[in-house]
C-alpha cells in the first residue's frame, strides 16, 4: 500500500508500505477515504518530538471503510464507514471509565502521562497513522463510529480532532454567559475553539495570531475579534487594556511548542531544545487572564521541563486545565452541532490533496503557503 514516510526532520514522501495485519481479535483494517495533516504533525514533521522515528507514519485525523476485522469484533462490521478518534483508547481502563479517554493506560502503558494516539511517534505508542490507503485500528469495538448516513466524510474526518478539541478547550475554560474568551493562535483549532465558544455563552471572543490571512478567516469564519500580536508592544498589556485592565476572564492556549513572539523562548525552546517547546503562548496566557481565571491548554508540548511563571498562577489564583482530548466523549454533542447546521467543520479545509503529493502539502501546511488553514489528503483508491 501507499503510505506517508518519515524520513528526518522536514523530509517526509509516500512509499510503498507491508498492508497492515490484524494482531489482536479486536484490531480492525480500516481503508482510508480521508485523512489530514494536523498542526501538531508539524512538530513531528519538524523533529521536536521525542522518539520520533525514521519509517514512521504520521497522521492521527481519518476516517474509512472497514476492510477486515478480528473475531472478536462485534460492534462494527465490514463496510462500515466510521470515523477513527485520534486517541488509541481501550474503553475499559481504569482511565477510560472516568472518560480520559486520552490517558487511556492500556494502549500506551509505558507512558505516565498520555494514552495512544494514532500516527505520533513511539512516545505516544508507536501507532503507524492514517496518512496511508490502510491503517490497522485496534480496540474496534471502542473507538472506530459509524458516520452518518447524511454527514459529508469532509465534515466526519474534522470529528477525529479538531472540533473536538477546539470544543473541550472551550469546555475546560469553564465558560460563563457573557465571559470574555482570548484565544492564542488562529490555526484549525485555535479556530474550532473560537466557534465553540459561543455554544457555552461566551460574551467576547478575541483571537490573537501572528498571520493575517489566518486572522482574516477565523473573523469570518467565528464572527470574533481578532488581532495580529506582531502589531502590539506587549500582548498581555494589550489584552488588560482592551478588558478595562482586569484581563481575560479565559485563556486558551491553542499553539503549543513551535510558538513565537519571544526571542528568549524561541532560543530555549525551538532552536536548542533546552525546554519542551516555547513556552511563549503559556507565558502569555497566565499573564493576560484575570485573577481567579481559567488558562485551558490544547496546544501540544514535549515531556519535558518548561519554563513556566507558576509564581504568578498561585498569586492570581489562576485555575489551569489541560489535556488531550477525550475525542469519543464529546461525539454525540458534535454530531448534533453539525447536523443541526450550528457548525460546519468542513468549511475550514482550504486544500485537498492526493496522498501521492504528501511533501507539497507539508511544506504547503508548514510555511503557510497558498492561505492554507486545513488540509485533506485524499488515497488513490477514494479518488477512484
Amino acid at each position: 500500500m501507499l503510505a506517508m514516510n518519515y524520513r528526518g526532520p522536514r523530509r517526509v514522501r509516500v512509499d510503498q508500505k507491508p498492508y497492515p495485519e490484524i494482531k489482536h481479535p479486536e484490531d480492525a483494517i480500516v481503508r482510508v477515504t480521508r485523512s489530514c495533516i494536523c498542526g501538531s504533525d508539524l512538530h513531528l514533521y519538524n523533529g521536536n518530538v521525542p522518539d520520533t522515528r525514521v519509517g514512521s507514519t504520521f497522521g492521527h485525523e481519518f476516517v474509512g471503510i472497514i476492510e477486515e476485522v478480528g473475531p472478536a469484533v462485534d460492534k462494527v462490521k465490514v463496510g462500515d464507514h466510521v470515523l477513527v478518534p485520534f486517541n488509541v483508547a481501550c474503553g475499559k481502563c481504569v482511565f477510560c471509565q472516568q472518560g480520559l479517554y486520552g490517558n487511556c493506560h492500556e494502549s500506551n502503558a509505558q507512558a505516565t502521562a498520555v494514552g495512544g494516539i494514532f500516527g505520533y511517534s513511539h512516545t505516544a505508542g508507536g501507532y503507524d497513522g492514517g496518512q496511508a490507503e490502510y491503517v490497522r485500528v485496534p480496540y474496534a469495538n471502542f473507538g472506530p463510529t459509524v458516520i452518518p448516513p447524511d454527514m459529508d466524510p469532509d465534515d466526519a474526518v474534522l470529528l477525529t480532532d479538531v472540533f473536538p478539541t477546539g470544543y473541550q478547550a472551550a469546555e475546560m475554560g469553564g465558560i460563563q454567559p457573557g465571559d470574555t474568551v482570548v484565544i492564542f493562535g488562529a490555526g484549525p483549532v485555535g479556530i474550532m475553539a473560537a466557534k465553540s465558544s459561543w455554544l457555552f455563552g461566551a460574551g467576547r471572543v478575541i483571537v490573537i495570531d501572528e498571520v493575517n490571512y489566518r486572522l482574516e478567516f477565523v473573523r469570518d469564519y467565528a464572527q470574533c475579534e481578532v488581532f495580529n500580536f506582531r502589531e502590539m508592544d506587549d500582548p498581555v498589556v494589550f489584552i488588560k487594556k482592551l478588558t478595562d485592565w482586569i484581563g481575560a476572564d479565559v485563556c486558551i492556549d491553542a499553539v503549543g511548542a513551535e510558538a513565537r513572539g519571544n526571542v528568549l523562548q524561541t532560543i530555549t525552546g525551538r532552536k536548542t531544545l533546552l525546554q519542551a517547546g516555547s513556552a511563549t503562548v503559556l507565558h502569555w496566557a497566565i499573564n493576560s487572564v484575570r485573577k481567579g481565571g481559567t488558562v485551558s491548554v490544547v496546544g501540544v508540548y514535549g515531556p519535558t521541563d518548561n519554563l513556566v511563571p507558576i509564581g504568578n498562577v498561585v498569586n492570581k489564583g489562576i485555575t489551569i486545565r489541560a489535556n488531550q482530548t477525550a475525542v469519543k466523549r464529546h461525539l454525540p454533542k458534535l454530531i448534533d452541532h453539525i447536523q443541526s447546521g450550528r457548525v460546519s467543520p468542513k468549511a475550514i479545509i482550504t486544500h485537498r490533496v492526493p496522498l501521492e503529493e504528501i511533501a507539497d502539502a507539508y511544506h504547503i501546511f508548514s510555511e503557510k503557503l497558498d492561505n492554507c488553514i486545513k488540509t485533506v489528503l485524499i488515497p488513490p483508491s477514494a479518488r477512484v
